[in-house]
């Protein structure tokens, strides 16, 4: 079994993370649970990080088929003139390097749920073999000429614009058809706010649980409230990045702010601006020439960069920290250290 496959027995947790109250997960949910146990493909879109995956096992543990295999691909981990053999297997000789017979994803689903993540990347060429399956329950392994049969329920995920893909003639109207019995659209994280708290708490719990801490440090309103407003561009996945950082940093302390951006330093390049007229490669705010006095010159920008937070922040340390992607400890650090020269 390859690395880009996964095969998931009964055995594990089927629904880990599904959590929320807020209308739009709630029904969501409701879809969801009404059509698992419809014997017809489901398409599931969403936004990277709004938790396909978790759906797809969801569908398939909720389904007739729950006790059989259930069998992941991302497609869009392999190379194109891979997913056929990967999805249909192949007969020895079929190719160069294939000294024998190999099982393919849907022999391996057979009587169970076969899950392709990224299903928008899938070559046109194997889009057609998909649909053989899906019309006629059978297909032909690379290489092979005899008929294998399979008995599979297909969920596909993506992110993509399938219709304007098949508009494009970069996927299958016909495969889309056939695919598309019921459609879930997964809300993306701004939409369900009210789960945000929810969902941050539990992320804390398995953290401090991880660390072998006695209990997840406790979150400030403010703290929560900065959750409750970011714009979450990754979704759920960010929110558990964001609040796992924070609780390991904290060392059990409570947590005032959250680093959205690890990235984020103020030792960093700030960006250069562009002025009309000016090339990409135009020059760079720092002298060309190296400065005479380094700390100095470190100490002057250092300064600024106070300077300029507590002016966005009103001159609230704590929101002065957060811009600066700071604790509020190491900004007082520097605010004490600079507090002369920052004339306050």
């Amino acid at each position: 079994m390859s690395p880009n496959e996964r095969r998931t027995t009964v055995e594990e947790p089927a629904f880990p993370e599904a959590l929320g109250q807020s209308e739009a997960f709630l029904d969501f949910q409701e879809r969801l649970s009404r059509v698992a146990k419809v014997e017809r493909p489901v398409l599931l879109i969403g936004e990277r990080g709004t938790g396909k995956e978790l759906a797809a096992r969801r569908l398939h543990y909720l389904s007739l088929r729950w006790a059989e295999p259930l069998v992941e691909l991302n497609c869009a981990a392999l190379a194109p003139t891979l997913i056929e053999s990967e999805l249909f297997g192949h007969e020895a000789g079929a190719f160069t390097g294939a000294g024998g017979r190999r099982r393919g994803r849907f022999e391996a689903a057979h009587g169970g749920t076969l899950f392709l993540d990224e299903l928008g990347s899938i070559p046109l060429p194997v889009q057609e073999k998909i649909l053989r399956v899906v019309e006629y329950g059978c297909f032909e392994r690379v290489g092979g000429s005899e008929p294998v049969r399979a008995d599979v329920r297909i969920i596909g995920a993506t992110n993509a614009d399938l219709p304007a893909l098949a508009l494009q003639g970069r996927f299958m109207r016909d495969l889309l058809d056939r695919l598309s019995f019921e459609v879930l659209y997964l809300p993306p994280l701004r939409e369900r706010r009210e789960d945000i708290r929810l969902l941050a708490e539990y992320f804390a719990a398995r953290m401090a649980v991880e660390l072998g801490l006695t209990e997840p440090p406790e979150m400030s309103e403010s703290a929560v409230a900065a959750l409750e407003a970011y714009s979450w561009r990754g979704n759920i996945r960010e929110l558990k990045n964001t609040v796992e950082r924070a609780v390991y940093r904290s060392e059990s302390q409570p947590i005032t702010h959250f680093d959205f951006d690890p990235f984020q330093t103020p030792y960093a390049a700030p960006p250069v601006e562009k002025y009309e007229g000016e090339p990409e490669s135009g020059p760079s705010e720092f002298p060309t020439a190296v400065p005479t006095d380094f700390n100095a010159a470190m100490a002057a920008y250092e300064t600024k960069l106070i300077r300029q937070a507590l002016e966005a922040a009103r001159h609230n340390q704590r929101k002065a920290a957060e811009r600066l992607g700071l604790s509020y400890h190491q900004f007082r650090g520097l605010y004490r250290k600079y507090q002369q020269a920052l004339g306050l």
